[in-house]
């Protein structure tokens, strides 16, 4: 292959170049090094031009799978939510969840009626007791604090009268 032996030629160029001292630099003829580069881009075989090509194709319809990809992946994600959104076990799920919530929000309806029913209940009892305890008590109460006044007042006349007694003897004897 020709392109490997000007490869050589490149080589053998630097190695027999001149060298200035202590840079590691050569100096080499620019217009010789180029004339043997121009001879292997004419050289080089069309495979290897070709091989970029495929490169750059293979680069460009990976690129397009990914897309094609993603695209197909999110189209699938969506005919699948529908699929379930749509499938009957999913519907008759719904429908019987409805039908508990609807049991459930009438029970607790019931139980809170029932509930003022019973409190309602124990209220009345309390307000009959509470006019049972009033008519029982207060009456007998009544009559105590009005015999309790009569025997206040029963006191205080007989109290009076023991006193204008009193008063009365002590007023006679100072007369006599």
């Amino acid at each position: 292959m020709k392109v490997l032996e000007l490869l050589d030629e490149i080589e053998e160029i630097v190695d027999t170049s001149t060298s200035f001292p202590l840079t590691g630099k050569i100096m080499v003829d620019a217009e010789e090094i180029l004339e043997i580069v121009k001879e292997i881009r004419v050289e080089l075989p069309d495979e290897i031009q070709q091989a970029q090509w495929i490169k750059d194709e293979r680069q460009r319809i990976l690129e397009e799978a990914k897309k094609e990809y993603e695209t197909v992946i999110t189209d699938a994600k969506r005919q699948a939510e529908v699929m379930i959104e749509n499938d009957d076990i999913v519907v008759k799920s719904k429908m019987r969840a409805d039908e508990i919530m609807r049991i459930a929000e009438e029970n607790c309806k019931q139980l809170k009626l029932n509930t003022f029913d019973y409190i309602d209940s124990i209220l009345f009892n309390f307000q009959d007791k509470m006019d049972q305890l009033n008519a029982t008590y207060f009456a007998d109460m009544f009559n105590k604090m009005e015999n309790t006044f009569q025997s206040v007042n029963a006191t205080l006349a007989s109290n009076r009268s023991e006193i204008k007694d009193l008063a009365y003897k002590t007023q006679m004897d100072k007369e006599d």
